[in-house]
C-alpha cells in the first residue's frame, strides 16, 4: 500500500546520503485507502475530528447546536446540491451520533479535496503533522514540468534529511553524528507517512505518536534552536549559539538539511502540530510557531556546520566485529581490515590498519568463523568509519549460531579473501 519515501508518486527519488543501503528505509508517501479501509466509526472521538477538520482548512457551516456540526471543505463555498458537506456529532451521547461519524468518514473517503485524505490518515494512526513549504519563483514557460519534478525531488530530499537529523539528536546529542547511530534512526522513521509535494512547494508528513513523538519533539526544539542561533551569528558574528544549540539536538545533519531545504529557494520553513487524540508533549506549546529559514541565512549555516564537522572530537572505544575485507599489498607486512561492527561503537562498518601479527590474528579468526576484538580511536574524519591507533587484537568466542552465520559470509566474499591472500 505504501512506497518507500525515496520513490515520489510517480518517480525513484535517489538518496541524498547514499553510504549505507539501510538508509533508504524510511518515510513512505500514503496513497488513497479503499473504503473497506476508513477508521472504525465506534474508535473515532468527535472532538479529535473537529480538530483535524478545522487544521486541514474545513469550514464550519453551522448546525444544530450541542448536537452535530456541518462542515465543508476549503475554499469557496460549492454551489446548492454540489461538493462535500459532512456532519459531524459534538459528542457520542447521542443514538445516531456512531452512524453520523461512519457517513462523515465515508465522504471523506471520497472526498476529491487532498486535505481529507490527510485528515484520514490523521484518525487511522494518531500523529504529529510536520509541514514544510518553500517559496519558489514560478517556472517559465515549457519549463514548468520539470522545474515541477526537480523541485518536489529536494523537497522530499531536505524532508528526509530533517527526520533523520530528528532521530539522530534522540540517540544522542552531538555536533556531527556522521555514521553513528545512524541505522536505529532510520529505523524509528519507517511508520511515518508523508503526503504528496505538488509543485515542490508543500510536503506534510504524518509521525505517529508511537514511536515518533520523541522524533517530532526534538526537531520543535532543534529547528527553533538553530533559528535562534542563525540570529544571533548574524547580529553578533558569533558561534557561542551553535556550541550550546547543541544540547536541544542541533548538529551537522540539521545545519546541512536546513541548507538543502532553503537552497535555490526565496524562502522555507517547518510547522509541526500535534496530534489532538494524543495531547500536548511536555514542555512544548500548544499550536508551536512556525521555523523559517531565508537564503540570506545560508552562510551562517554552513559555517556552523563545518564547525560542528572539525570540532567533534575522536573517540576511544574497543570494538568487537567481524572482518568482511582483507587487503594488503604483499604476502608480508601491514594490511587495512574492513569490520562489521557487533558491539562497542553505534557504526555499521569500520576501517583500520594493522601491523603484521595483528593482520595475522584478523585473517585466521575470519577463516575460522570468529570475529575480533581490537581497541582503538574512532575518528570523525570520514563519518566515524575509521579505527586508529588500534591494539590488543585479540578473536572472541561466538556461539555455534553466530560462527555459521559469520562462515556463510566468509563464502560469500571469497573473492575479497583470495585477493588478500594473493596480495593483489
Amino acid at each position: 500500500m505504501h512506497r518507500p519515501m525515496d520513490e515520489s508518486v510517480n518517480e525513484v527519488i535517489p538518496s541524498a546520503t547514499p553510504p549505507h543501503p539501510s538508509e533508504y528505509a524510511g518515510p513512505r508517501p500514503f496513497a488513497p485507502e479503499p473504503l473497506g479501509s476508513i477508521p472504525d466509526p465506534a474508535r473515532i472521538d468527535p472532538a479529535v475530528l473537529g480538530a483535524l477538520l478545522d487544521r486541514h482548512g474545513w469550514h464550519r457551516r453551522g448546525g444544530a447546536a450541542g448536537r452535530y456540526s456541518r462542515w465543508t471543505p476549503p475554499g469557496p463555498p460549492a454551489p446548492p446540491g454540489g461538493g462535500t458537506s459532512l456532519l459531524v456529532p459534538d459528542t457520542t451521547a447521542f443514538p445516531d451520533s456512531q452512524d453520523l461519524l461512519g457517513e462523515a468518514l465515508i465522504a471523506l473517503a471520497r472526498s476529491a479535496a487532498p486535505s481529507a485524505r490527510e485528515v484520514l490518515v490523521s484518525l487511522a494512526v494518531p500523529s504529529d503533522e510536520i509541514r514544510w513549504w518553500r517559496e519558489v519563483p514560478e517556472p517559465v514557460a515549457g519549463a514548468a514540468g520539470a522545474a515541477s519534478w526537480t523541485g518536489a525531488e529536494q523537497l522530499r530530499t531536505a524532508a528526509r534529511q530533517i527526520l533523520l537529523a530528528g532521530a539522530l539528536a534522540v540517540r544522542g546529542r552531538t555536533g556531527y553524528h556522521g555514521s553513528r547511530h545512524r541505522r536505529r534512526a532510520l529505523a524509528a522513521l519507517e511508520g511515518i507517512l508523508v503526503g504528496p509535494a505538488p509543485g515542490g512547494r508543500d510536503l506534510t508528513a504524518f509521525v505517529p505518536v508511537e514511536p515518533g513523538r520523541a522524533v517530532a519533539v526534538r526537531l520543535y526544539h532543534a529547528l527553533h534552536a538553530t533559528r535562534e542561533a542563525v540570529d544571533y551569528q548574524r547580529a553578533t558574528g558569533g558561534f557561542e549559539a551553535f556550541d550550546t544549540a547543541v544540547e536541544a539536538g542541533v548538529s551537522r545533519e540539521l545545519t546541512e538539511a536546513v541548507i538543502a531545504l532553503v537552497g535555490g529557494s526565496e524562502g522555507a520553513g517547518i510547522a509541526l502540530e500535534w496530534a489532538p487524540a494524543a495531547g500536548i508533549p511536555e514542555g512544548c506549546p500548544a499550536r508551536p510557531e512556525p521555523v523559517e529559514f531565508s537564503p540570506g541565512d545560508l552562510p551562517a549555516l554552513r559555517r556552523a556546520g563545518a564547525r560542528y564537522l572539525k570540532d567533534e572530537p575522536a573517540a576511544t572505544v574497543r570494538i568487537t566485529g567481524a572482518v568482511v575485507r582483507l587487503r594488503r599489498s604483499g604476502p608480508r607486512g601491514a594490511g587495512i581490515v574492513r569490520l562489521r561492527v557487533l558491539a562497542g561503537a553505534e557504526v555499521p562498518h569500520v576501517r583500520l590498519e594493522l601491523d603484521e601479527e595483528a593482520y595475522r590474528i584478523a585473517g585466521h579468526a575470519h577463516l575460522v568463523g570468529l570475529p575480533i576484538r581490537v581497541e582503538g580511536r574512532l575518528e570523525s574524519r570520514g563519518g566515524f568509519r575509521r579505527l586508529t591507533r588500534t591494539s590488543q587484537v585479540v578473536p572472541v568466542q561466538v556461539d555455534e549460531a553466530e560462527r555459521d552465520r559469520l562462515m556463510k559470509s566468509l563464502q560469500e566474499n571469497v573473492d575479497s579473501f583470495e585477493e588478500a591472500c594473493t596480495g593483489e
